[in-house]
């Protein structure tokens, strides 16, 4: 594709080219773990042959799809040539293809797909409407998980998102309404708080905080008590202490503004 027609600038293109070269494959394993059983527990009651990963990363939500027999096929695409690399050598016994592609448009037929997944993805991205017309046009089912971000202030946080690289801020129900108002249908959704393994790498290692009895409980405590208070008070409390939202959708023609 010519540079007059790709929408993603270069300059990003190569940020991402050398995003995972130095990347900490202990650290993105442990939260593909979670981000990959957020995909079964969503999907569950269905059965997908043929599953596209857009925004593959370094293949590790693909490595525990692969691991516990997912899909008969599974694919990716990554803007990053160095997360393409990095998928490849993973020698995923279901991976049939992998390939970049310059975040928009895809070289797939319609309906290729039975599922698409998009974790993690959607909150990097300029033009999100986009790329959503695009994975409903290639696929029959769509899964889509983006970490819930917003929080009154945020605006004083903006440093700390683009840090990440975090462009875009969702609640639950600020995603389903962009989803449904393109013609998607939300088959099943769930939300999810990070988990307290996840929570005490993060601060004891990535940080390098020092270790106690003490915060590793109070982590404990946190976790057990919004799962609890989300159970308990309804979709309204699990929605605001949610950290990250997954969901199912599959195509339809009930409602499409554009």
């Amino acid at each position: 594709m010519s540079e007059s027609h790709k929408m993603i600038s270069a300059g990003v293109q190569t940020a991402y080219d050398h995003f995972y070269q130095n990347h900490n494959e202990q650290w993105r394993l442990l939260g593909a773990k979670y981000k990959a059983q957020n995909i079964l527990d969503v999907c569950r009651g269905h059965h997908f042959k043929k599953v596209l990963e857009v925004g593959a990363g370094d293949g590790s939500i693909l490595k525990f799809l692969d691991e516990w027999n997912f899909s008969e096929e599974l694919h990716a695409l990554e803007i990053a040539e160095s997360g393409v690399e990095l998928i490849r050598k993973k020698n995923l016994k279901h991976l049939k293809s992998v390939q970049s592609f310059d975040g928009y448009k895809t070289p797939f037929a319609d309906n290729e797909f039975d599922l698409v997944i998009l974790a993690h993805v959607l909150e990097h991205v300029e033009h999100e409407r986009i790329l959503i017309r695009e994975l409903k046009r290639i696929s029959k089912y769509q899964v889509i998980e983006v970490p819930r971000d917003y929080k009154y202030g945020i605006d004083k946080r903006m440093k700390h998102f683009l840090d990440y690289g975090h462009i875009n801020m969702y609640t639950p129900s600020g995603l389903r309404f962009m989803l449904q108002s393109e013609g998607l249908t939300i088959v099943k959704d769930k939300t999810s708080v990070i988990p307290p393994e996840v929570t005490k790498f993060n601060l004891f290692v990535n940080q390098a905080k020092p270790k106690s009895v003490f915060k590793s409980l109070k982590i404990d405590l946190e976790f057990r008590v919004k799962n609890f208070l989300g159970k308990i008070a309804g979709k309204r409390v699990s929605d605001h202490f949610a950290n990250a939202y997954t969901v199912l959708t599959k195509g339809s023609t009930d409602l499409n503004i554009f």
